[in-house]
């Protein structure tokens, strides 16, 4: 049962040793101070990496359910503590070091680095290259492992049995591929546009990694606010959208030129959502005198485009718009983009078959002899994937109230530790209050917290189920 999962667990760790080496380029290159950091983290991680791959090498036929638990959770464990190496390196405590790097390859954005300009570029570098890592890793994993699991969302490559055949892997390979290869392009695209709008070389690359990963761990203290440019906040605008759509839409979109699928409806929906937001929040503060309408609409697209696709970039502290706002962005965070995507919090997906469920139920009520199917646009939702949707919100809501509560014993006010649990389940960054809001930030809580807060980046990032399971008796008596 082991073997393959400690082999593609020690190919993980590799690849992440191997990806330190250019932050220790990057230092060579600027001020030669910390790169020494990072080559002994890459020795370290690739010596980690390489006995545990050559040690339990052998070919993979098949991997059953409970093996790709394993895989999930132990391989983004691992790779999430191996992360955190150059942190320690650098001189940050342990739970520092965890939460920053659970933060970066979970694509949440929270830092516990109260001035981030004053880390080398090295560092900075290397927090862009987790939040890119965690991006493209997070969609292989959606793509490869949520039908398997069978907790909702992708349903691509969902199977009768259990067991994954010999004809999965080769087509997770090919569709790995093309998706890596949309992500880069779309991580050029974006740099190319940051650079023309003004940004330097340095900063739109970092940028740019954190945007279509849409981690949202920038290189500035005020985070895109920094700038004060309207250019780049609607190029990151775009490209936090962008990043949030399914990886497989652009690639099936560009092959097949077909709109009509599961993954369209989910888009077009997504869009919807994002819309409605955005215009009732700038007609809000219009009417409220915060800002003139442009004004609205530049915040209002910005920042909300951050927090319901989970990057975390801020570009104003929306708190100041008032009580009803900062509510309102707890709910955005909520929201999250398109299953397959590199967004975190419940998808669209999971909404949309929510409230096709709600209004089936209303018209039985009304019509109780009215057979009606569950549907998302053309496409019938079987009732096992509907039932599995259902359960997943229900674990959400109870490990948020279980998390908030264990933070909360700590002294912590209930703001605080409510909102900053659905920031890191959700993998959206900034909470609400003074102390983790959007021009806060994490470093003044006690280690205990930010480790279950590190812990809860993950936790969600795995879709909560993977790690349930795990934790289960049943799970260990196969």
């Amino acid at each position: 049962m082991w073997q393959p999962v400690l082999m593609i667990s020690g190919y993980f760790i590799s690849v992440l040793g191997l990806a330190m080496l250019f932050p220790a380029a990057i230092d060579i290159y600027y001020t030669r101070s910390n790169w020494s950091i990072f080559i002994t983290s890459s020795i370290i991680s690739v010596f980690i990496g390489l006995s545990l791959f050559l040690a339990n090498r052998n070919k993979i036929k098949g991997i059953s359910v409970q093996q790709a638990y394993l895989l999930t959770a132990i391989s983004w464990i691992a790779v999430t503590i191996l992360a955190a190496i150059p942190f320690i390196l650098y001189g940050s405590s342990g739970a520092d070091a965890l939460f920053e790097a659970a933060s970066g390859i979970s694509t949440t954005g929270a830092t516990i680095y109260a001035d981030v300009e004053a880390l080398p570029r090295s560092l900075l570098l290397w927090r862009a290259l987790l939040n890119g890592l965690g991006g493209v890793g997070i969609v292989i994993f959606a793509i490869a492992m949520l039908p398997i699991l069978g907790i909702g969302g992708m349903q691509i490559f969902q199977r009768e049995n259990s067991d994954v055949n010999e004809k999965f892997m080769p087509k997770i390979s090919y569709i790995a591929k093309r998706i890596i290869l949309v992500y880069i392009t779309l991580d050029i695209a974006c740099l190319v546009s940051l650079k023309l709008a003004g940004m330097g070389w340095f900063d739109a690359i970092c940028h740019s990694l954190a945007t279509i990963a849409t981690g949202g761990l920038s290189t500035k203290n005020n985070s895109i606010g920094y700038y004060n440019s309207p250019a780049i906040e609607w190029i990151i605008t775009i490209f936090m959208f962008l990043g949030a759509i399914p990886l497989t839409f652009y690639h099936s979109f560009l092959a097949n030129r077909n709109m009509h699928t599961l993954r369209s409806e989910q888009v077009i929906a997504f869009i919807k959502v994002l819309c409605v937001y955005i215009l009732f929040m700038s007609c809000w503060l219009t009417w409220k005198g915060v800002y003139n309408f442009d004004d609205a609409l530049r915040y209002s697209a910005f920042n909300i485009t951050s927090i319901v696709t989970t990057t975390g970039f801020c570009s104003t502290d929306y708190l100041q718009w008032g009580a009803f706002a900062a509510s309102a962005f707890l709910v955005f965070s909520l929201t999250g983009g398109c299953t397959g995507s590199t967004s975190g919090s419940i998808k669209i997906y999971r909404w949309q078959i929510v409230f096709a469920q709600i209004k089936r139920s209303l018209i039985g009520t009304i019509e109780p002899n009215r057979m009606l199917p569950l549907k998302i646009g053309t496409v019938n939702i079987g009732s096992g994937v509907a039932g599995s949707i259902f359960i997943f919100l229900a674990a959400y809501a109870a490990s948020i109230t279980v998390l908030t509560l264990l933070i909360a014993m700590t002294g912590l006010d209930f703001e605080t530790a409510f909102s900053g649990v659905i920031a890191c389940i959700t993998n959206a960054g900034p909470g609400i209050g003074k102390i983790i809001g959007p021009a806060g930030n994490y470093s003044s809580l006690n280690d205990f917290t930010k480790y279950i807060l590190a812990f809860t980046m993950i936790f969600g990032r795995l879709e909560v189920m993977t790690i349930l399971v795990i934790c289960t008796k049943s799970f260990w008596r196969k």
